[in-house]
């Protein structure tokens, strides 16, 4: 952690609704005036997609069906805990972009599933943003929550995050369900053991539960609405948190712990600027005091 260059992340899997909450960070840094330099988790993955495809081929002729970009293996872990350490430590660093699409490609000036060149980060920001897969893993080789200030848990209930996967990778990515059906069934041992376990290393949990039946993602035509979904925020600590100021202004919320408040899926933003922005205003006054 560091007070003078503090780092915000958030985590969640692919589908999980990350690239929303960053939009809500977007509007809070917009709004009170912070500079913030943004990095993609899939900026930090070791292979592009060809190399990804052949490493693939080769874990399944070795007899390994269960690599993925979920797997740490998959990912440039330790080049991460590097950004984090010398942004907090200096307020600098480098990043790169993931080309995901040809449009990305005409913009960045890339091919589709490539990276771009790093690059160094826009001097005299206020604070670093990253948004991905794996911003607050800790396991033997790295300990990434020991640099970020503010860590947010991004986590649908687990049916809900392949609906909205399966409808994205179809309409975004022109995938066939069976293609995303196979990625999703070859994710899930890294699910287990490198998603979840970030989820109790988060300070703040948004996990978004639909009131409408999902028993088969599968075959779902639709991804459930805001207002047909609840939202369950949970504090690692709540201390410091004004649930009865949130309770009041949020209609439909209640306390269902005492660390976890209950919120209407269509209120999920009005929750996070509520929630999020005195905790951003505080990271950026303590930075300016220092």
């Amino acid at each position: 952690m560091s007070t003078k260059h503090p780092i915000i992340s958030v985590t969640g899997s692919s589908g999980a609704g990350t690239s929303t909450v960053k939009n809500t960070f977007d509007q809070i840094f917009r709004r009170e005036g912070i500079k913030a330099v943004s990095i993609e988790g899939d900026a930090f993955h070791a292979f592009d997609r060809a190399a990804m495809k052949a490493e693939f081929e080769k874990r399944i002729a070795a007899g390994d069906y269960s690599f993925s970009h979920f797997s740490y293996e998959a990912n440039e872990l330790k080049e991460l805990e590097r950004v984090f350490r010398e942004y907090g430590e200096t307020g600098g660093g480098k990043t790169r972009h993931y080309i995901h699409n040809d449009e990305e490609g005409k913009a960045l000036g890339a091919a589709s599933g490539t990276f771009t060149d790093w690059a160094e980060f826009e001097a005299g920001t206020d604070m670093l943003f990253y948004e991905g897969l794996h911003g607050a893993v800790k396991n033997d080789e790295v300990d990434l929550p020991k640099y970020a200030d503010l860590k947010i848990g991004v986590v649908p209930v687990i049916n809900l995050e392949w609906i909205q996967k399966m409808h994205r990778d179809r309409d975004q990515r022109g995938y066939s369900t069976e293609a995303i059906t196979d990625v999703i069934l070859r994710r899930m041992d890294a699910y287990v053991k490198c998603i979840t376990p970030q989820f109790s290393q988060t300070d703040i949990n948004f996990q978004r539960v639909p009131v409408v039946d999902t028993s088969n993602p599968f075959i779902s035509r639709s991804i459930p609405t805001p207002d047909e979904s609840l939202v369950v925020i949970r504090f690692k600590n709540p201390r410091g948190i004004d649930f009865q100021y949130l309770t009041a202004m949020i209609d439909g919320s209640w306390m269902s712990r005492a660390n976890s408040i209950v919120v209407p899926g269509g209120k999920m933003d009005l929750a996070m600027q509520l929630i999020l922005t005195p905790l951003i205003l505080r990271l950026a006054d303590n930075a300016k005091r220092v």
